[in-house]
């Protein structure tokens, strides 16, 4: 695998509540430079994003519900309208977790539902947060994810008690049709690990580590 390769399955990331607009800009400019497939950003900062990287090959990806994903359907709903008004065209939203672990399917389905009705076709990840669900929870979130017509199921937040593992991958890889992604995300900082978590099945990587990843590419 190439530089090239490796750097278009990453979102290079920054959702740390700090980050300034200086921030965001260096990250942009590191999108640019090593070619990555997206930016993530919070929604706040998705105009400045958007109006970086327009025209330029590289997507806006922001957030959700994040990082709990406890907020009402329809707050996510708006918030995913705001943030493709300001120019973005990835949406990366947090599962209700305690509905899911309810058993309260109708209402998991009728979050994701409302998200990717108002994302208005753009490309949106569900967070599953893996870290606090059962093997069958996570199964069943991939099917109402899928029923919900999303297009990728994602392992974390980065912010929960756990990142990605090989083990949750290949279990979420296995569990949507063949048409979904799936984007692991959470301690994802070196070539070796993210090229592990593509041999397990992930088409996206979320990493805030995009040019360590890169630069440390080892595979030709």
């Amino acid at each position: 695998m190439t530089r090239e390769e490796i750097a278009r399955y990453i979102d290079h990331t920054n959702l740390n509540p700090k980050a300034s607009s200086l921030d965001i800009e260096h990250l942009c400019k590191e999108a640019l430079q090593y070619g990555f497939a997206a930016v993530c950003v919070n929604p706040c900062r998705v105009r400045q994003a958007a109006e970086l990287l327009e025209g330029r090959g590289v997507n806006v990806a922001s957030v959700i519900g994040f990082p709990f994903g406890a907020t009402l359907s329809e707050i996510k709903a708006l918030e995913t309208e705001h943030v493709i008004r300001d120019g973005a065209n990835e949406i990366d939203m947090v599962i209700n977790i305690g509905a899911l672990k309810d058993g309260n399917c109708a209402l998991v389905l009728k979050d994701i539902s409302a998200v990717v009705k108002a994302g208005s076709g753009a490309i949106v990840k569900v967070i599953l947060e893996c870290c606090y669900l059962t093997n069958e929870e996570k199964v069943l979130a991939c099917r109402l994810s899928a029923e919900a017509g999303a297009d990728f199921v994602k392992t974390s937040t980065g912010f929960g008690s756990g990142g990605a593992t090989i083990e949750d991958v290949m279990l979420l890889r296995r569990s949507v049709p063949a048409h979904m992604g799936v984007k692991a995300a959470g301690g994802i900082r070196d070539f070796k690990t993210a090229y592990a978590f593509i041999e397990a099945g992930a088409s996206r990587i979320g990493t805030s580590s995009g040019p360590q990843i890169v630069s440390s590419c080892s595979l030709a």
